[in-house]
Parts: C-alpha cells; structure tokens; sequence
C-alpha cells in the first residue's frame, strides 16, 4: 500500500495510507487513511493545476456525502459483500 506524506498547519510531518483511488461522475478521488490504532479515512478530490501537477483538494459535505457512497460500495465489491 502506498504511502503519503503531508504537512499539517504546524509543519508536522503526518503520513497517509492511500487505500483507494475512483471516480465518480468524471471526478478523482481518494480515499487516505492514518495508520493509527484507530484510524480515520479521508476522502479528498484529485484535481490538476496548469501545469498538470496533480493535487488534492478538500470537498464540501454534499460533494463528501456522495464520494463516501461510492468508496463504501467500492470497497465492499472489493471485499466480494
């Protein structure tokens, strides 16, 4: 799985599990998640800026709330549920 690393608003080091990337309705996502004991998954948008530099990019909780439906039947046809 691989592995990503971010900065926080403090300038610390915080690292990401990617678990999953998929679209839905011709828009990236992934889906990250912390390796902690108890980790939290974070769905963010893939975009591209002019240089075709990919970056990610927070969503609004409609847009959220439609991106967790599809990572949650992507990874249960994954699991064969």
């Amino acid at each position: 799985m691989e592995k990503l690393k971010f900065y926080d608003e403090n300038g610390k080091e915080v690292e990401f599990l990617l678990d999953a990337r998929f679209t839905l309705d011709d828009t990236d996502y992934v889906a990250l998640y912390t390796d902690d004991e108890e980790p939290e998954i974070y769905i963010l948008r893939v975009e591209i800026d002019e240089e075709g530099n990919e970056f990610l990019k927070g969503i609004d909780d409609k847009e959220l709330e439609e991106a967790v439906e599809a990572y949650e039947q992507l990874s249960s046809d994954f699991v064969g549920d």
